[in-house]
C-alpha cells in the first residue's frame, strides 16, 4: 500500500449483540469505506455509523430511506405502509413491539438492529444523515 493512500476496506469488532443472529459481540467483519466509491445506502444494507449525538461507531442495518415512511406493527417492520419479511429477525423476540410509523426525512437513513429488543437505533436517536455512514459490512472474516 502506498504511504497516504485511502484505506479501501478495514476489518472492525463488532461491540454489541444488537446485530444477532447475523453478526454477535466479537465477531470481525470487514467494513468497505464509502468514500471509496459513491455508494447511496440501499434497503437490507448493514452499514457502520456514527451515531448521532455520540459519534460512538455501531453496526446497524438500513431499513427505510429518506421519504419512506417506517413503524413496527405487532414485532413486524412496516415500511411505506407495507410489512417487510426479515427473515434475520426472531420476532419471537418483539412480538407485541409498537413504534411510529415515522416519516424519514430526505438525505438520511432509518437503522435498527436485527436483535430489536436490546438495540439501541433509529427509534432512540432518530434518522441517520447519510455522511454518517462510514461504510458497509461487506463479510463476517471470523
Amino acid at each position: 500500500m502506498l504511504v497516504g493512500s485511502p484505506t479501501l476496506a478495514e476489518p472492525m469488532k463488532v461491540a454489541s449483540d444488537s446485530m444477532s443472529p447475523t453478526y454477535s459481540a466479537g465477531d470481525e467483519v470487514l467494513v468497505v469505506k464509502v468514500g471509496v466509491r459513491s455508494h447511496r445506502p440501499r434497503k437490507g444494507d448493514v452499514v457502520v455509523l456514527r451515531a448521532p449525538g455520540s459519534g460512538e461507531l455501531m453496526v446497524k442495518r438500513v431499513v427505510a430511506l429518506g421519504g419512506e415512511s417506517v413503524g413496527i406493527r405487532d414485532g413486524v417492520l412496516v415500511v411505506r405502509n407495507r410489512p417487510v419479511v426479515e427473515s434475520f429477525v426472531d420476532h419471537s423476540r418483539v412480538d407485541g413491539t409498537h413504534f411510529g410509523p415515522v416519516h424519514v426525512p430526505r438525505h438520511t437513513v432509518w437503522v435498527l438492529g436485527d436483535a430489536r429488543a436490546g438495540s439501541r437505533d433509529s427509534r432512540q436517536f432518530g434518522p441517520v444523515p447519510q455522511e454518517a455512514i462510514v461504510g458497509r459490512v461487506l463479510l463476517r472474516l471470523w
